[in-house]
């Protein structure tokens, strides 16, 4: 098994996103994604080196050559967590697909989690890998890939109904990004595959923030979808990008 990670960068901010939304977070940004969505507007292809906050929160990175060994990951948590003591609410694994690393992941979690609770962010499509860390995850966000927003190529609804399947009894929430291109028979697909496993299940409808800051998507279709939604499902929410208007990481 691994005993290293490939890590895009480590910083610490505000989580913008999902049922922690507002919370300090350490976030662990992992490298290379299995999947290619359109909106995505993170670089996660593969590099020799990683970039770091020389101070939690500072917004001044340094690099530092890579991979990162489990052990040098685990000191820089337990420094972070030493310099601001009962900040962090948690240690966000990002991507790319942090899935990919699971072998890795599973050596480093029981690790970290005597620091800070994990909170793993997937994009619901690697069930399989999700075995392998579950047990010691203490949340799990899922992004629910449509067509009209992700542009991926493969339809992806049995791979995300497989990981909900898998993911059940977690702390599990599911994202999904809308546009005004999204249509109702992808909304209502969206609800078939949730629906078949919990309805209970957190929902968190997310407008697409475009590259000049602004919403993809109108006020009209957006309330047209949480109310079709919330037909099916009963805990559904809507919440932007809230890292995005504040203008940090």
């Amino acid at each position: 098994m691994s005993d290293a990670v490939h890590v895009s960068e480590i910083f610490s901010s505000i989580q913008g996103e999902g049922v922690l939304v507002g919370r300090r977070q350490i976030f662990v940004r992992l490298m290379e994604c299995n999947l290619d969505c359109r909106y995505c507007d993170t670089d996660y292809a593969k590099s020799d080196i990683c970039r770091i906050e020389s101070k939690p929160g500072s917004g001044v990175f340094i690099n530092i050559p890579q991979p990162l060994t489990l052990t040098e990951l685990s000191e820089i948590m337990n420094d972070w967590c030493n310099q601001l003591p009962g900040v962090h609410h948690s240690v966000s694994f990002t991507g790319g697909e942090p899935l990919l690393q699971a072998d890795a992941l599973a050596r480093l979690f029981p690790k970290l989690r005597k620091v800070l609770p994990i909170f793993l962010e997937t994009n619901g499509t690697m069930h399989l890998a999700l075995e392998k860390v579950k047990s010691n995850v203490d949340y799990i966000s899922m992004d629910m890939k449509l067509p009209s927003t992700a542009g991926c190529t493969e339809q992806l609804w049995e791979s995300h109904a497989a990981f909900l399947r898998k993911s059940y009894g977690c702390n599990l929430s599911v994202k999904i990004v809308l546009c005004d291109l999204t249509t109702d028979a992808e909304i209502s697909q969206v609800c078939n595959v949730i629906s078949s496993v919990d309805t209970a299940i957190p929902i968190f409808l997310q407008p697409l923030t475009l590259p000049d800051g602004t919403v993809g998507i109108s006020y009209s279709k957006l309330f047209r979808i949480q109310e079709i939604v919330s037909v099916h499902l009963s805990d559904v929410r809507v919440i932007p990008q809230m890292h995005r208007m504040l203008s940090v990481l």
